[in-house]
């Protein structure tokens, strides 16, 4: 490659890292590589982009230990960075490794962000419908390729309302094997159906089924997922249709 367009390359590398570094509470390590020179530059395209991120954490409480990305061709709408809002003339394509710790994993799911998002469940058992509402959970990963889960929730069901704690360990699903719930246990409250607990799977069956899922203005699928003590590892495929404005992120 001309040293020319090597140097292109650094410059607006250097230039995503620092306007990305911005937009993170907190980054420890982030290379970002982009592939193009000056005409593709004025045009708004690049052949791809690479990041390679350690430590970032966003929104105070949610952080990635590690994340490797790396997207198709990107076109952008040249008119739009002058205004300084960038828009995509066509939907990006990437495909992310991301490594959560425990400790991540578990500072997420009692952040503010998260908790938004984690509605009540409702249930359809037997015609009538039941409410399960979150109150805490936690993840531990003691073992390679098992997930350990304690938590609490609040259980509506026939008029009443109790308090209802459990411990679950399941196995993620491989290429070989469906998801494996090997134990669930109540260490609070009365216990539950057997209704109950079969609708509550029927759901998660449901759930996890999907063949991908939404978020903002991005579709992404699991494609595999990997458990070693202490880490979690996903491999994500995503289609971003639009990149959000950095207001829309700090407001997610």
């Amino acid at each position: 490659m001309p040293d020319e367009h090597r140097l292109e390359e650094k410059l607006l590398s250097q230039e995503a890292e620092r306007k990305i570094s911005e937009k993170l509470d907190q980054v420890e390590q982030i290379e970002i590589d982009v592939k193009t020179d000056l005409l593709k530059i004025a045009q708004g395209h690049a052949d791809g982009v690479s990041v390679v991120g350690e430590g970032l954490v966003i929104q105070q409480d949610i952080r990635i230990q590690e994340i490797k990305l790396q997207t198709d061709g990107i076109n952008i709408d040249p008119l739009s960075v002058i205004f300084g809002q960038i828009k995509l003339n066509q939907p990006v394509n990437a495909i992310a490794k991301i490594t959560l710790t425990q400790a991540d994993i578990n500072r997420a799911l009692s952040s503010e962000l998260v908790r938004k998002q984690m509605q009540s469940l409702e249930l359809n058992v037997d015609g009538e419908i039941v409410s399960l509402e979150l109150q805490q959970i936690q993840v531990f990963l003691p073992v390679a390729g098992k997930m350990e889960f304690r938590g609490k929730v609040l259980l509506k069901e026939m008029g009443n309302t109790r308090p209802l704690g459990y411990t679950a360990i399941a196995s993620p699903r491989t290429h070989s094997q469906p998801i494996m719930l090997e134990s669930f246990n109540c260490t609070e409250g009365n216990g539950i159906s057997i209704e109950l607990i079969t609708a509550l799977m029927h759901k998660a069956k449901e759930f996890i089924n999907l063949p991908y899922y939404t978020w903002e203005d991005m579709i992404f699928s699991i494609k595999e997922l990997e458990v070693e003590i202490g880490n979690l590892i996903l491999t994500v495929e995503t289609q971003v249709r639009q990149i959000p404005s950095s207001s829309n992120v700090l407001s997610l």
